[in-house]
């Protein structure tokens, strides 16, 4: 298979859950596994996660596991008859005392919306599908007025227009989830609909207590998330630019430009990004993609996203493989046309860590001498994270003895793990083992050209601060 950069996020559900279908798709190329928590119990993600780590074991690859929040969704309630139909000038309400609902009105699952709407405000429900205004508020009733109507069924979700809803980031379920998240020694968990960076330092907090060391990924997809976008960035190990929910707050229109503006600024913090939602999404019913998914998963790639998630398209979709197949076409494609260029700000930033300043000066340095690839000795990963966050040609193999360190690493663009081990060698004899794992795993060939990066003394944590340019098969000594 052809090698690509940029990696896989594929969500699992009734599609993807078998071990035969995971098997194919992590041979597709799938990096990362995401577990909905919206959907299913904790004893059925867990044993998702299982059945992934023991197939990742027996093909002998790292596959990082992302456990994802549900979050505030604020949702209307059931309907006596499952849905209604609802038309243009219809009046409607949102009763947070409803149990059931019928043509003219609707229990609600968040009791606060009546006090935090008015007359004028714009409500979104099912993704933006259907539209009222609200017309008066008494008490716990919400009147409104379709806008547009449409099928409105079970426990769709309602967005506010222009955002302003104050439902917490992190609900009592969430809370409960995390602590699954940690029992299954979740890789990275994703927050929700967070506001500010106050709530993923609440989430960072929970992983800690129960024992867990997940990164946090931050779901910008509320329109107040914008504002704050710096702030929460800076206290994230990762973001997803969730085009859905942030659609219906700001305005499809909006999107392309945020989701280009999320990704650059993500990037300049060297943080990891995934761009998610509706990727592929006619493959759900259809074998092949639309001309315009494939330019749109293109697009991201060239904005310089390092991963596409996939969500119904493999959970519940007719054609989960394909659609991993699909997405690894395009992104080669596109990697091919991705402009590659040395960062200007190497030549006026200052470094504050070693790893950092080894990273830059590797990157240069492979630059100029076109080299095949870089082989960072990582402990934690922090040498292969500053790599990844600068455009370059050379693909990045993260060797590491560290296995929560490599599956963490399954998320960075042109970044590929691979474990080592190190313990009572010296340093001639790692450089040697580095050079037998490229080997074994065909990445290079005798005679390439290969830049090596390791912490000295080995075998001592605290980064990396020696790089090496070496050729294939040739003395590694000094």
């Amino acid at each position: 298979m052809t090698i690509r950069r940029t990696k896989i996020v594929a969500t699992l559900g009734p599609s993807s859950s078998s071990e035969e279908m995971l098997s194919r798709l992590i041979s597709a190329g799938v990096n990362v596994v995401r577990l909905n928590f919206s959907h299913g119990t904790a004893e059925e993600h867990i044993a998702r996660a299982n059945i992934v780590r023991s197939i990742a074991l027996k093909l002998n690859r790292p596959i990082g596991v992302l456990c994802d929040l549900q979050g505030p969704k604020i949702r209307i309630g059931k309907f006596a008859t499952g849905k209604i139909t609802l038309k243009t000038g219809d009046v409607f309400m949102l009763d947070a005392n409803c149990v059931l609902g019928d043509q003219d009105h609707v229990g609600l699952d968040y009791k606060e919306l009546p006090n935090e709407v008015e007359e004028g405000t714009i409500l979104l429900l099912d993704d933006g599908r259907i539209t009222m205004q609200v017309d008066r508020v008494l008490s716990s009733k919400i009147y409104c007025v379709v806008l547009s109507g449409g099928v409105l069924s079970n426990n769709k979700g309602i967005n506010k227009q222009g955002g302003g809803l104050s439902a917490e980031a992190l609900t009592e379920k969430d809370k409960q989830d995390i602590k699954t998240a940690v029992a299954l020694e979740a890789d990275y968990v994703a927050i929700s609909f967070p506001r500010e960076a106050a709530d993923i330092h609440l989430a960072r907090k929970l992983v800690l207590e129960a024992g867990g060391n997940a990164g946090i990924i931050a779901k910008i997809e509320r329109a107040e998330a914008i504002d704050a976008a710096e702030e929460i960035i800076l206290a994230s190990d990762a973001i997803m630019v969730a085009r859905g929910d942030l659609g219906v707050e700001v305005g499809d229109a909006a999107v392309p430009g945020l989701q280009k503006r999320l990704i650059n600024m993500a990037r300049i913090h060297h943080k990891p990004v995934i761009t998610a939602t509706q990727m592929m999404e006619s493959m759900i019913y259809n074998p092949i993609p639309t001309r315009a998914e494939v330019s749109d998963v293109a697009n991201a790639i060239l904005d310089g996203t390092d991963a596409v998630m996939l969500s119904a398209e493999t959970a519940a979709g007719q054609y989960p493989l394909e659609t991993v197949q699909a997405v690894h076409r395009v992104a080669v494609a596109a990697e091919k046309e991705y402009f590659t260029r040395f960062d200007s700000r190497i030549s006026r930033n200052e470094f504050n860590a070693s790893d950092e300043s080894i990273a830059m000066a590797t990157i240069y340095i492979a630059q100029r001498l076109k080299v095949k690839a870089i082989a960072t000795l990582t402990q934690s990963g922090n040498t292969a994270h500053w790599l990844a966050q600068k455009d370059n040609m050379a693909l990045i193999y993260a060797l590491s003895p560290d296995r929560v360190a490599r599956r963490k690493l399954t998320l960075y663009r042109s970044v590929f793990p691979f474990p080592i081990e190190q313990e009572g060698k010296n340093r001639d004899e790692i450089l040697h083992e580095m050079e037998e794992v490229l080997l074994k795993e065909k990445v290079v060939e005798h005679g390439d050209r290969v830049i090596f990066t390791f912490g000295e003394p080995i075998g001592h944590p605290g980064g990396t601060n020696t790089m090496k340019v070496v050729e294939i098969g040739q003395s590694t000594a000094s």
